[in-house]
């Protein structure tokens, strides 16, 4: 790997007449998150441009989004999509909740560190001041990014957990739901396993069918975002990218920011659990949803 010689293909792809567009894929697509950042520091220092301005002014539409976001710190991207989410046109709960609900504790600290430095004010604050009633509750709970992130199961704390969330529920009528949120929003992943086992013998239900009957709406997929995040990422994830390009018109926002953000993470994985869930590969799932450069890219990202 050269930086060098990669910003130099890069600033030929954009010289000039039109606009290699085949090359800047390439020339991305191969690269990692660190060595695009340092084409970029290269770029300027040996070109004397700025790298994004350019790709901003030669390229356009959703092309262009997966493109800069490439070019973008992961927590960074992070951030601009929740400061979206938040401050765009109308709220976009999709959004927060996909990504509060599937970092790390370290994750989240690093959000809410460069939040507060690019914007000046706090991820919570914006949180509060953009949702309502229990929905917001269960977002300042994730954004605190203080759950147990050990592995120790506490078989009596377990089993006291799990007849909580049923008496909180189906037990009774009416929905506790700062019960539901305190559980799921702090307790350790292996510990709460575990208490979805034992609550499924007590309930004779899933959780997240209690969980839909009990709720609606945000927090809804709120707690249930929480509870198949606990389970299985990648079939999160799977998931949300089969709703993004199902229904009427594609959600370009979430297929850009899973397919980006999750690329060098568990992209295999996501594509193992997309096959098994929905029965075609998420390969041709994107061909037959998108277009031209746009698809180009994806389909890199994807990874055949």
């Amino acid at each position: 790997f050269s930086a060098e010689q990669e910003a130099q293909a890069l600033r030929k792809a954009m010289k000039g007449l039109g606009t290699d567009e085949d090359a800047i894929i390439e020339s991305l697509t191969k690269l990692n998150i660190s060595q695009r950042q340092q084409v970029l520091i290269t770029y300027k220092s040996t070109i004397g441009r700025d790298l994004i301005d350019d790709l901003k002014s030669e390229l356009s539409g959703n092309f262009e989004r997966v493109i800069i976001a490439l070019m973008t710190p992961i927590t960074m991207y992070d951030v601009h999509e929740l400061r979206r989410a938040l401050k765009g046109a109308g709220t976009d709960e999709g959004c927060l909740i996909e990504i509060l609900a599937s970092r790390s504790n370290e994750e989240i600290r690093r959000i809410n560190e460069n939040y507060k430095l690019q914007y000046g004010s706090t991820l919570e604050d914006d949180i509060v001041s953009d949702t309502s009633s229990m929905f917001r509750r269960v977002l300042v709970s994730l954004a605190t990014g203080n759950r147990d992130e050990g592995t120790f199961v506490d078989e009596a704390l377990a089993q006291q957990d799990a007849q909580c969330l049923y008496e909180a529920g189906e037990k009774k009528w009416g929905t506790d739901e700062v019960q539901f949120m305190s559980i799921l929003c702090t307790r350790n992943r292996c510990h709460l396993l575990r208490v979805f086992d034992v609550y499924r013998a007590i309930a004779n239900k899933d959780i997240t069918d209690s969980i839909k009957s009990e709720m609606s709406g945000d927090l809804e997929d709120a707690l249930l975002a929480v509870v198949k995040c606990l389970r299985n990422k990648p079939a999160y994830f799977a998931e949300r990218l089969y709703k993004s390009t199902k229904g009427l018109g594609t959600d370009d926002s979430t297929l850009i920011r899973v397919m980006v953000s999750r690329s060098e993470i568990d992209m295999l994985h996501i594509r193992r659990e997309f096959l098994a869930m929905y029965g075609k590969s998420l390969h041709s799932f994107i061909k037959g949803d998108c277009s031209g450069d746009y698809r180009k890219v994806l389909l890199r990202l994807c990874g055949g």
